[in-house]
């Protein structure tokens, strides 16, 4: 679908429920906020699907929104979310069931009826704001949460995913009135002191390859222990690496659990395709930014695993 089919089709029907990923990010709560208070300006019923793991930075945007206890969907969405595996232990009820998907994963794994994909968007955020200025006005409550969406997806408009048309949505999300300055600080001016201290402790262990154009980083749970750091404080974590002067390529590999490891993936995609290597350890996004999750005994172990993959994808 594109997003005037998507509008159309949000318009013929009702009663929905927004499903958002497994550690949900500005860019799927954004949408999922966006879209479920442009439904209601329609006067449909449309609520949020409570993500157990959505932090305190987020949780704020979705005040109102979440769906009661039992609520019965007629129609299932979701949002910014590419592959299967990416639906929280809740929304797995829905994963046969859901009716439409707004994503821009090149990842895309087409579990859904209806998919509106735009791979070419640096954030689903900006498709979202497609289909929901089809729908009607965007108010400053909407303009507020996909801004939220679009500007923490490019890192505050930095990344390399960050293109033209990314800055003219953003300049009429402002334009829908709402206050600009408290969002911003909020998510590119505020860091925590445990967030400080952990940059502190990544930087003393950051690992530099390949001329110092590739840098890695680990983010244990003893680490994260030590500091006493909650989920919050080690969002977007993974730009901390492409901050070193010279490196191209940021690995961050973070300990979910006892032999289970997070890849974080941030290139320059002219010099290293980051979904090509996430797909080979099962996960996937863009060229610029992918992720993956695997399993691996030590971080000595994962690391391996992890430049095999990087060597494969450049060597063929």
């Amino acid at each position: 679908m594109n997003p005037t089919q998507a509008a159309n089709f949000l318009m013929a029907h009702d009663d929905y429920l927004i499903l958002t990923h497994v550690r949900p990010d500005g860019d799927t709560i954004g949408c999922a906020a966006g879209l479920c208070l442009c439904l209601r300006q329609l006067e449909k019923k449309a609520w949020v699907l409570p993500n157990p793991e959505t932090t305190a930075l987020f949780a704020p945007y979705l005040e109102g929104l979440l769906a009661p206890e039992g609520y019965q969907p007629g129609t299932v969405v979701a949002v910014d979310m590419a592959a299967r595996g990416l639906f929280p232990e809740n929304a797995k009820v829905y994963l046969d069931r859901v009716d439409l998907t707004i994503d821009h994963h090149p990842s895309q794994e087409f579990y859904a009826k209806e998919t509106c994909l735009d791979a070419g968007r640096a954030a689903c955020g900006e498709i979202v704001y497609d289909i929901a200025r089809r729908l009607g006005p965007i108010t400053p409550e909407m303009g507020r949460a996909l801004y939220v969406a679009v500007s923490t997806d490019c890192g505050g408009f930095v990344y390399s995913n960050t293109d033209a048309q990314t800055h003219r949505v953003a300049a009429d999300l402002i334009d829908s009135g709402f206050d600009l300055y408290p969002v911003n600080r909020r998510h590119f001016r505020t860091k925590s002191f445990k967030r400080l201290r952990l940059e502190g402790l990544l930087a003393a262990g950051l690992e530099l390859r390949d001329g110092g154009t590739t840098g890695l980083v680990y983010l244990t749970l003893d680490m994260l222990a030590q500091v006493e750091a909650r989920e919050e404080d080690v969002e977007d974590i993974a730009a901390f690496v492409g901050q070193v002067e010279g490196v191209k390529n940021g690995v961050t590999l973070r300990e979910l659990k006892p032999g289970e490891w997070k890849l974080s993936l941030r290139t320059d995609p002219g010099d290293l395709n980051a979904s090509a290597v996430c797909a080979l350890l099962g996960g996937g996004g863009h060229a610029a930014a992918a992720g993956a999750t695997f399993p691996a005994r030590s971080r000595e172990e994962a690391r391996d695993k992890v430049l095999d993959a990087i060597g494969q994808v450049r060597h063929g």
